[in-house]
């Protein structure tokens, strides 16, 4: 197998941008959890907070696909990169899923989803770029993120919204596993004032994401 060129590189990580941005590419190893359940009648307030909150999830997802494959990138250790490639493929599952939900709700993905990517992208290949440790501590701390709001989607979402609950539940369970892969692999447990400037910088994202 030959070498890949860093044009080939470049490619490869374009794709992977254009494909995560339009989820309608991408396809799930895994069925949808909401498969299991039948579709809600949801008032229209009901039906409009669900697809809020689900375009934030999505949204959330295109951040970590970027993250990984910036951090995937710049991975000094084959092992760490190898596990970077490996969390970015159970997240298409999420973006998938997210995507599918918010179909059936009858809106739409963030219109800031080509911004979250390219942001989240520099941030990961600047967190590898620093060493492996911290590339590993940035995944931790953000999945530690990603599963506070996503308990507090699972209170806020419609109680008869069961397809949109089990989505989030699950990934909920799966992020959880995430940050304490990345933790366990050597990564660096952040200080609360890093972990605090990180709490508001995803508040901006999630409280744009859930309107546009």
């Amino acid at each position: 197998m030959r070498q890949l060129t860093l044009i080939d590189k470049f490619i490869v990580r374009a794709d992977r941008a254009l494909r995560t941005i339009a989820a309608s590419e991408q396809h799930a190893q895994r069925s949808s959890p909401a498969a299991a359940f039948d579709e809600a009648g949801l008032s229209a307030d009901e039906k409009r907070h669900a697809a809020g909150l689900m375009r934030v999830n999505h949204a959330g997802e295109v951040c970590a696909q970027a993250l990984y494959q910036g951090q995937a990138l710049t991975a000094k250790l084959p092992d760490v990169r190898a596990e970077m490639e490996h969390a970015a493929a159970e997240e298409v599952d999420h973006l998938v899923w997210c995507q599918q939900r918010l179909d059936a709700l009858d809106s739409h993905t963030s219109y800031l989803n080509p911004l979250w990517y390219g942001l989240s992208f520099a941030i990961g290949a600047g967190a590898g770029l620093v060493s492996d440790k911290v590339s590993l501590g940035f995944v931790a701390a953000t999945e530690d993120q990603v599963c506070k709001h996503l308990q507090k989607h699972l209170a806020d979402l419609p109680e008869q919204d069961e397809k949109s609950r089990a989505v989030v539940a699950q990934m909920l369970r799966d992020e959880a596993r995430h940050a304490d892969m990345a933790l366990s692999a050597g990564g660096y447990d952040f200080p609360a004032p890093v972990k605090g400037l990180m709490t508001l910088v995803s508040k901006a994202m999630t409280s744009t994401s859930y309107r546009i």
